[in-house]
C-alpha cells in the first residue's frame, strides 16, 4: 500500500511538474514582444547655420515630415523610417561650409543603416560631399542644389569616382535656371546693357555665367563681371562703377549672405535698375536681413514648378504650417518629394521581397518613376530630373503677410521662356 501511494505520488508530482512546465512555456511563448521593425535611416543635410538658415530649416522639416507620415501610416510594413539631421553651415564660413559637409558626408556613409540622404541644400556643398557618398555607394537627392557641373558626365572621374551615378535632384539645373531667367529679361523686360556679380561659390559663379552667356546669345551687351568676397560688409566701390556704366539691368549670381547686401547696396546706388537672381536669393532673409524698400522689385527663379498656390496642396501646406509654425516654399516641396522618392524606393523593394541596400535603393531610384505633389519624377541617365521647368517670381511687399513668408513676399509671375 506504501509503494502503490508512491509511486502515485511520483507519477502525480511528474504529471504537475510537466503541466506546469507546458505553462510557463505557453506563457513564455504569449508574453514574447512582436518582431521589431527594421530601422531605415534618411540622412538630412541642410545649411542651418549662417545666411540660409531659415531656408534650411523650411527644407529640412519638410524632408522630416515626409518620413513622419510614412512612420504614422506605416507605409512600409516591417519598417521604421529615422530621420538623421546634419547641419554643414557653420559661424566661421557665415553659411554653408564644404569642410563640415565633407564630415557629414563620412558620417552617413559610416552608418550602415543610412541607405540614401536628402540633400545637400547648397551646390558648394555638394560638390564636398558627392565624391565621398560615390565610394560609400550612398545614394543623394538633393531638393535646390542645382550647379550643372555634378551631374555632368564630362565630371564622372571626379563626381561618379565608384562607377555609377549616387547623385539624383527633384530641381532643374542652372544649365536651365540661369538661361531662361536671361531669355526672361530680353524677351519681356527688353533688358539692353547688363552688369553681372556673383558670390565666387560654385553656385553662385555657375548660375552667374549661364546668365550671362545666354544674355550675350540674346543681344544683351555685358558691362562687366565681378566676384564678391560673401564675408566683406561693403561693396560700395564695385557699386560706384555699376552707377557710372548706367546698366539696364543687375544680375546677382549666389546665395544670401552676401545677396542681403547686394540687395541693400543695390537699392541705395542704382536703385531704378532692373534687378534679378537665382533661387540663391527666393529666402525670408530676403525681407527679414535686406527688408523693404531694397527688396521690392527683385526677381528670381526657382528650379521647379511654383505649386505652393495649387488648391491640391491646399491641405499639406494648412498641416506644416500647423506643425511648424511657418509657411512652406516650392523647396519645402521638393524636399519633401525627395524623401517621397526614398520612402517609395524602399516600399518597392520590399513589396519585391529585395533586401533595403544602398545598391539596390540607388538602381530603384535611378529607374522609378515617382508620384509626388509636384507630379511625377523620374530621372535621366545622370540623374538629373527629366521634367525641367523655372518658375519666376518678383518680390512685391504685401504687408498683410509677415516678412519670413518668402511664397507671399515673392509673386509668381509664370515660366520662364525656354526659347
Amino acid at each position: 500500500m506504501f509503494q502503490e501511494e508512491s509511486e502515485f505520488m511520483l507519477h502525480r508530482r511528474s504529471t504537475l511538474m510537466v503541466a506546469s512546465a507546458l505553462a510557463v512555456a505557453a506563457g513564455f511563448a504569449f508574453a514574447q514582444p512582436a518582431r521589431a521593425d527594421q530601422v531605415v535611416k534618411i540622412g538630412i543635410d541642410a545649411s542651418l547655420t549662417g545666411g540660409d538658415a531659415h531656408s534650411a530649416l523650411l527644407v529640412s522639416n519638410g524632408a522630416k515630415m515626409a518620413i513622419e507620415e510614412a512612420n504614422a501610416s506605416k507605409k512600409v510594413k516591417g519598417v521604421k523610417f529615422e530621420a538623421w539631421v546634419l547641419d554643414d553651415g557653420t559661424a566661421t564660413a557665415g553659411q554653408y561650409d564644404p569642410a563640415q559637409a565633407a564630415i557629414n558626408a563620412r558620417k552617413f556613409v559610416a552608418d550602415k543603416s543610412v541607405i540614401a540622404e536628402v540633400g545637400p541644400q547648397m551646390s558648394g556643398a555638394a560638390k564636398a560631399m558627392i565624391p565621398i557618398a560615390s565610394w560609400g555607394n550612398l545614394p543623394m537627392i538633393t531638393e535646390s542644389a542645382t550647379n550643372p557641373a555634378m551631374t555632368d558626365p564630362m565630371n564622372a572621374a571626379q563626381y561618379r569616382p565608384a562607377g555609377k551615378p549616387v547623385f539624383f535632384r527633384t530641381v532643374a539645373t542652372d544649365a536651365y535656371q540661369g538661361p531662361y531667367l536671361a531669355n526672361y529679361f530680353a524677351d519681356v523686360l527688353k533688358v539692353k546693357t547688363l552688369y553681372v556679380l556673383d558670390d565666387s561659390g560654385a553656385y553662385g559663379e555657375g548660375i552667374a555665367k549661364a546668365f550671362e552667356d545666354q544674355a550675350v546669345k540674346k543681344g544683351i551687351k555685358l558691362l562687366g563681371h565681378d566676384k564678391l568676397d560673401p564675408k566683406a560688409a561693403d561693396y560700395s566701390a564695385v557699386f560706384t562703377k555699376i552707377k557710372s556704366l548706367n546698366p539696364d539691368a543687375l544680375f546677382y549670381g549666389g546665395v544670401l549672405q552676401a545677396g542681403v547686401k547686394v540687395v541693400k547696396q543695390a537699392y541705395d546706388s542704382i536703385p531704378k535698375v532692373v534687378k534679378g537672381g537665382g533661387d540663391g536669393i527666393i529666402g525670408s532673409e530676403m525681407f527679414t536681413a535686406a527688408g523693404y524698400p531694397a527688396a521690392e522689385g527683385w526677381y528670381g527663379t526657382q528650379a521647379s514648378p511654383h505649386v505652393v498656390d495649387d488648391a491640391a496642396l491646399k491641405d499639406w501646406i494648412a498641416k506644416y504650417k500647423a506643425k511648424y509654425n511657418m509657411a512652406p516654399d516650392d523647396y519645402t516641396v521638393t524636399a519633401y518629394d525627395a524623401t517621397l522618392v526614398v520612402i517609395d524606393t524602399v516600399a518597392k523593394l520590399k513589396e519585391a521581397g529585395k533586401p533595403i541596400t544602398r545598391d539596390n535603393v540607388r538602381d530603384a531610384i535611378h529607374n522609378g518613376t515617382f508620384k509626388t505633389l509636384q507630379g511625377d519624377v523620374g530621372f535621366d541617365e545622370n540623374g538629373d530630373i527629366k521634367d525641367k521647368v523655372i518658375s519666376v517670381f518678383q518680390a512685391h511687399q504685401d504687408k498683410a503677410c509677415t516678412l519670413d513668408d518668402v511664397n507671399c513676399n515673392f509673386k509668381y509671375i509664370g515660366v520662364a521662356p525656354q526659347s
